[in-house]
């Protein structure tokens, strides 16, 4: 049986591995996400500069979410975020699903975001 912690730390894993080969630039940025069991986080980073250029979470006022753990949640994240990148002229970026399988809420988060015009 495969408790959380180690659930966790093969994720890590996980995430460190594909970290060491994806960057983001100011061009073109990493759109990294963090899941938790409550919430969901997206933030734009230029790891050239070590800058947050955008960020959306389920914890941001203007959402107005019912529940902050399901996948209407993670498209609301996803369409906020790339809203916010798109006003600051972002439109390409490199996606990091911090080490989660693509599938579920990080699945939905992404193509929110695509939807409403990034492309990666």
């Amino acid at each position: 049986m495969i408790t959380k912690q180690d659930k966790n730390a093969v994720r890590r894993k996980r995430h460190a591995r594909v970290r060491a080969k994806l960057s983001g630039t100011s061009a073109r940025p990493r759109l990294n996400v963090f899941r938790s069991n409550k919430h969901i986080y997206a933030q734009l980073i230029d790891d050239v500069l070590g800058v947050t250029l955008a960020s959306a979470s389920t914890l941001d006022k203007e959402l107005n979410l019912e529940s902050s753990s399901n996948l209407d949640a993670a498209k609301a994240v996803g369409e906020l975020v790339a809203k916010r990148a798109v006003e600051k002229g972002i439109t390409s970026i490199v996606f990091d699903r911090g080490g989660y399988l693509y599938h579920g809420r990080i699945q939905a988060l992404a193509d929110a975001a695509r939807e409403n015009g990034l492309q990666f």
